[in-house]
């Protein structure tokens, strides 16, 4: 990255921060939740080899609308509104059923840009992983599969998008708890 798309970077992540800081995952450790916009990073970055400013910070940044009181002009103003539209592609419209939310991902994931595909390749790489190495407290095993099975789903139609990040999904599926 080049210095200014750095800076940027560090912006968003300073902002994803601040923003997720009271938040905890559902796992048995309760780990922060930045901890996860980080990891669909590493993701993005290591496993798949995305450069692009733009999606890295999308990635830090894609849970803003959805669990906090971030707003897309605020992400217009602090991002651009490239950064802002691909978070507001990813974003999940709380006010509707969490089935037809579900539903709706995977209706629209082949209908999402690249750059937005790559951010739900990453956010659905990680949260799979995740279920198999601390899955969510009070998850049984069944609600585990469904999530794994879902994912999977939403992931098929993003595919064409990036090999290597769909391979690591696959892989991360093959984990799935019987």
């Amino acid at each position: 990255m080049k210095l200014p798309d750095f800076e940027q970077f560090i912006v968003a992540l300073e902002f994803a921060a601040r923003k997720h800081r009271d938040q905890r995952r559902k796992d048995r450790e309760a780990s922060p939740y930045i901890n996860h916009p980080i990891q669909l990073v590493w993701v993005l970055v290591h496993e798949g080899q995305i450069t692009d400013p733009d999606v890295l910070c999308a990635a830090l940044l894609h849970d803003t609308i959805e669990d906090t009181e971030t707003t897309r002009d605020e992400l217009v103003a602090a991002f651009g509104a490239s950064v802002a539209s691909i978070v507001d592609e990813v974003t999940d419209d709380k006010s509707l059923e969490k089935h037809v939310r579900k539903q709706h991902q995977v209706d629209h994931a082949p209908h999402l840009t690249r750059q937005a595909k790559l951010v739900k390749l990453a956010d659905k790489i990680a949260n799979v992983r995740d279920v198999v190495i601390s899955p969510p407290q009070g998850w049984p095993i069944e609600r585990q599969q469904e999530y794994f099975d879902w994912a999977k789903r939403v992931v098929d139609g993003l595919r064409g998008t990036n090999a290597a990040l769909e391979a690591a999904f696959d892989e991360a599926y093959s984990r799935r708890p019987q």
